[in-house]
């Protein structure tokens, strides 16, 4: 089963691949902002490992605040519209939750896998996710043309798929990076 579904993936993209041919050369390819998206969600893990056990919630509406204020302001000045850039931005705050409480529960479930390393939050994983930011937020704007189109849904299915596959993705993360990514699409 697995393999007819990449098999399916494959001759999507190789379907999508040909048929870009014939796009606009305007458009690019959601490639990369799907892959931010998914190192966005790997990131997670460390900040699961630096929440665990402290008093440190995974909802930190201050946080998620301030990132989405962050890229608003920023939105303008690339083209976009903001609310759909903060909706985009929402989807990675709350993907980026379904991988830290799915950690959770399976760190509760068996102790012997919780992290023995607990990294800092402030000055380790911060600043990895506002590396991320900063990147999804220019392919997002790089993007657009590719997004209001009307194959974006399409390709945005394999290319999730895609990168899936490449980063060998568990369950846990590929249903995070399918969360992270609905409100790419403009058809959305």
């Amino acid at each position: 089963m697995r393999t007819r579904s990449w098999i399916a993936a494959v001759l999507a993209a190789t379907l999508l691949a040909f048929n870009t041919t014939r796009v606009s050369a305007t458009t690019r390819s959601l490639w990369s902002l799907t892959d931010l998206a998914a190192q966005r969600v790997e990131v997670a893990d460390k900040v699961a490992a630096a929440k665990y056990g402290t008093p440190s919630p995974i909802d930190d509406p201050v946080r998620d605040q301030q990132i989405l204020d962050d890229v608003a302001a920023k939105s303008g000045p690339l083209g976009l519209d903001p609310a759909e850039t903060v909706a985009f931005f929402r989807n990675q705050i709350e993907a980026n939750k379904v991988v830290q409480r799915g950690l959770y529960a399976r760190w509760a479930a068996h102790p012997d896998e919780i992290p023995a390393a607990r990294p800092d939050l402030a000055t380790e994983v911060r600043p990895v996710l506002d590396r991320l930011n900063a990147g999804l937020l220019a392919e997002f704007a790089a993007t657009r043309a590719t997004r209001a189109g009307r194959t974006c849904g399409v390709r945005l299915a394999v290319t999730v798929r895609l990168v899936t596959w490449q980063r060998r993705l568990d369950a846990l993360h590929h249903k995070a990076l399918t969360n992270a990514v609905p409100s790419v699409c403009a058809a959305s």
